[in-house]
């Protein structure tokens, strides 16, 4: 294994394992509820509840919110609690979903995804007493509410680099599910990645799909369309990229299908989870690295912590390269197929971006 995947990959993704995947609807959150302490077979030890919402995407969405849902078990398994999930079937459901959850007396309700952010603020206006953690967004300001966000242009500009140095026909491709911050952080990092590449190297690696100056590109418009997925990948291949980087949760699966069906020789770079470790669909074997954005740590800490303090912490959390809230999974089956020197690239670049000697800026990222 490089100094590499020691130091970006394997730390984040350490914490990214597999979870039970739920099948609760969004009608009846209460059908969800469990102990991670009751699991071993002990007796729960803290009468602390936290809870957690999915958006439309689901617990089964091998991204944002499985990992959402297995920081909140981890923190109820460590704190001896109980746990309630919901799902979210459609954007219908968010309101009342959250509305029932505090309704249960949750301490704490963790929300997984900017597109919760209405349905949060809403409750949280009118339940001053229960405690919210609103992952990928910093746009509510209540006392009552924790905005979790995170850098994740810092993890794709190398993620964008590497595509770059990795693909042989000198094009490379990113779409997103929805054109909103938390996905074109990612898209941005991308782009300058790929440009600092040519920079550096003296190449001139085409990215289709995103312009971060214009902020235009390619996007599915939901988390869910598998077909148009697989569509958007075709095209990108049929315009010559051999890496292409869905920003669009479970919608990765779609990418894969498209490039198998192709028959023509690509790779995936994955996001916010480590997919070669999650991925049931078969695009295992596609996944050349994968961009992490380390939600079930945050979500573990933010819940932990709020159980323990006696007055809730509201201060925003800033998932970053220096504080491992975010960066870059092993390459896994591809470790030994890359170009040569890429590895100490990756490394520089990394340090760099921590003291900021490397522009990394996007028009979504976040400060303390």
């Amino acid at each position: 294994m490089t100094s590499l995947s020691k130091r970006i990959g394997v730390g984040a993704a350490a914490s990214i394992g597999v979870i039970a995947l739920l099948t609760g609807c969004g009608t009846a959150p209460s059908a969800t509820s469990s102990s991670g302490a009751a699991s071993s077979g002990a007796a729960a030890s803290s009468s602390y509840l936290p809870c957690i919402v999915s958006d439309q995407g689901g617990f089964d969405d091998r991204s944002f919110n499985q990992l959402g849902l297995e920081g909140v078990k981890a923190a109820a398994s460590d704190l001896g609690s109980q746990f309630k999930s919901v799902q979210s079937a459609t954007a219908n459901d968010y309101a009342s979903n959250i509305d029932n959850l505090v309704a249960q007396k949750c301490n704490i309700v963790v929300a997984s995804g900017f597109l919760l952010v209405n349905a949060v603020k809403a409750s949280a206006q009118k339940s001053t007493s229960t405690d919210f953690a609103m992952i990928d967004d910093n746009s509510i300001d209540l006392p009552n509410v924790k905005n979790v966000v995170f850098n994740t242009n810092e993890a794709a500009f190398l993620g964008g680099y590497a595509a770059a140095a990795y693909s042989k026909t000198g094009t490379v491709a990113t779409w997103g599910g929805i054109a909103i911050p938390p996905v074109t952080i990612y898209m941005d990092g991308v782009a300058k990645g790929v440009a600092y590449y040519n920079k550096q190297k003296g190449k001139n690696v085409k990215l289709l799909g995103w312009n971060a100056d214009s902020q235009k590109g390619t996007f599915v418009g939901n988390f869910n369309d598998q077909n148009k997925a697989k569509t958007f990948t075709t095209n990108f291949l049929n315009q010559g990229a051999d890496v292409i980087i869905p920003v669009a949760g479970s919608l990765y699966q779609g990418a894969g299908a498209a490039i198998k069906s192709s028959g023509k020789t690509a790779v995936l770079e994955g996001v916010d989870a480590d997919v070669y470790n999650t991925d049931t669909s078969g695009a295992k074997d596609l996944i050349l690295v994968s961009i992490l954005k380390n939600i079930s740590t945050a979500a573990k800490d933010v819940v932990e912590q709020s159980a323990k303090e006696k007055t809730f912490d509201n201060k925003q959390y800033v998932g970053d390269l220096k504080n491992g809230g975010v960066g870059l999974s092993s390459f896994h089956d591809y470790e030994s197929k890359l170009p040569s020197g890429l590895s100490a690239d990756l490394d520089t670049i990394k340090a760099g971006i921590i003291d900021g000697s490397i522009d990394v800026s996007s028009k979504a990222a976040f400060t303390n």
